[in-house]
């Protein structure tokens, strides 16, 4: 999908983003999981969102069909803000999005993540109109087991092997990702570290995003600060889904 910006210029989400970045920028994404917040649960959602929230996530590690499509029509009719898709699999995808990244899981070496999801989703990325962001996703170890690890049967990698993850993304890289994706994973007791964040964004240059184990100001500026250009906050997110229907 094409954006308009304020001078009637046409950017492709991709696009927008990188000027964005360029501007200085930093971008904040709210992740909302279908399995956890219904479409009547939205319009309170979108009243309680964060003041500095630019995007929106919509995906979960394991979500039935037809839910993230719903969730997203329902976000669109509530809200103005870009729905980029963060798919745990190819059932999660949804033309109503303005942008699906397309995730490839190189922390793990799990062909199902690798390419066996990629390949299903291309299947029905032939019949729509939905721009997708080629990104790299890197589980890293965040102190606790998260759904991700558990769903797609790999492990993260360890915080303090720098070298692992760097020479993983720049695999990745080389291969000709757009974006980088970060990922403490769902309930980390600890976020990214700023080292490994500033190492990765200074090798590649390309637009990264990071998640996981982010709850405090505090934390989200940390990794703005170490070169972030996109923070996601998920779990936080969730607790005042819970508190909603209590």
């Amino acid at each position: 999908m094409i954006e308009i910006d304020k001078n009637g210029s046409e950017w492709s989400p991709l696009e927008l983003w990188i000027e964005n970045i360029k501007k200085g920028q930093k971008q904040f994404a709210v992740l909302v999981d279908p399995d956890k917040c219904t479409k009547e649960m939205v319009p309170k959602l979108m009243k309680y969102l964060p003041q500095q929230a630019t995007h929106i996530f919509v995906g979960g590690s394991t979500v039935a069909p037809g839910k993230t499509h719903q969730l997203i029509c329902a976000i669109k009719q509530h809200g103005a803000l870009p729905v980029w898709i963060f798919p745990g699999d190819a059932e999660q995808i949804s033309s109503e999005a303005d942008a699906l990244l397309f995730l490839s899981l190189i922390s793990g070496n799990n062909p199902k993540y690798l390419i066996g999801q990629q390949t299903r989703a291309a299947a029905q990325l032939r019949t729509m109109d939905l721009h997708t962001i080629s990104t790299a996703y890197l589980l890293i170890d965040g102190g606790a087991q998260s759904a991700e690890a558990r769903v797609t049967g790999t492990q993260p990698l360890p915080s303090e092997d720098l070298e692992m993850i760097l020479n993983r993304t720049m695999a990745a890289y080389h291969m000709g990702v757009k974006a980088i994706y970060l990922e403490a994973g769902s309930g980390a007791k600890y976020p990214v570290a700023p080292v490994i964040i500033q190492r990765i964004k200074t090798a590649t240059g390309l637009p990264l995003i990071v998640g996981g184990g982010l709850r405090q100001e505090a934390q989200i500026q940390t990794a703005w600060d170490a070169g972030a250009d996109m923070v996601v906050v998920g779990t936080a997110i969730e607790e005042v889904i819970s508190s909603m229907e209590s």
